[in-house]
């Protein structure tokens, strides 16, 4: 791709509550299944501030294009966050929201290995922009899967707002793993196998594994949902060394209820 930064930054439309008519939701409410769905999108949106600080313990902003996109993106998607909880708002819908704070023995001991392997492995950002990649792409793909399922108007144009910012965040992420990883055999074996061994859908760790599997298979099921999921897979696919590389539909068949 080899966009630049300033083609990403200058992109930016902040995506913000007020412009959301809770008319629209009155006279059409959606769904309790989508409700719960944005919900959990909306906890984890707004969860990023969590992400970030871990980032920030790392190597990843010594790069001043990495640091410089990180304010940004940010920014979007905790405005993200706050649009899609007026969504509930417009519903009355009391949504339940996640610590933002690391939580146990676990979540210390991740985040202590996380900058152990950020201070002494170089090629460390690589394993962030990939997991960056996979992350923006699947979320991207289930904004697009809840706009097709919930057909409700008013969502699907507030999640087509939200799915540009997402696709700007995949295409650097995926610009810059893609640039990282061809740096050297070595690299890409490492990045691999990290990513076989710890990658999980977005919002695992801190929402419920059931809750997560039962998002997952909101908008996963059935063959148009299975298809969706191949073609995030595809995608990465393409990264330098991860031809063949078992990853969201993998983990789609680890979860019993969930397959297709």
């Amino acid at each position: 791709m080899n966009r630049t930064l300033p083609t990403y930054v200058s992109r930016s439309d902040l995506v913000v509550a007020d412009p959301i008519d809770p008319t629209a939701y009155v006279e059409r409410p959606l769904p309790e299944w989508a409700l719960r769905t944005i919900a959990y999108m909306s906890d984890i949106e707004q969860h990023t501030i969590a992400y970030l600080r871990e980032l920030l313990s790392t190597r990843a902003v010594d790069d001043p294009e990495v640091a410089q996109f990180l304010a940004c993106w940010f920014y979007e998607e905790s405005a993200h966050g706050r649009a899609l909880a007026a969504v509930l708002d417009a519903h009355g819908y009391q949504a339940t929201t996640s610590p933002r704070r690391p939580l146990g023995w676990r979540a210390r001991g991740e985040a202590m290995v996380i900058a152990l392997l950020s201070a002494t492995w170089s090629s460390f950002g690589a394993v962030h922009m990939t997991w960056g990649a996979i992350n923006e792409l699947s979320t991207l793909t289930a904004y697009r899967q809840l706009a097709d399922r919930a057909a409700h108007p008013a969502l699907t144009a507030l999640l087509s707002r939200i799915g540009r910012d997402e696709s700007r965040h995949f295409g650097f992420y995926f610009d810059q793993a893609e640039r990282r990883l061809a740096e050297s055999p070595r690299t890409r074996r490492a990045v691999r196998a990290f990513v076989e061994r710890f990658w999980a859908p977005v919002g695992s760790g801190v929402r419920p594994e059931s809750e997560v599997v039962a998002i997952v298979g909101n908008l996963f099921s059935g063959g148009e949902g299975r298809e969706a999921v191949r073609r995030v897979d595809r995608t990465i696919r393409r990264l330098p060394g991860f031809d063949g590389v078992p990853l969201v539909e993998a983990w789609v068949d680890r979860h019993a209820g969930v397959a297709a």
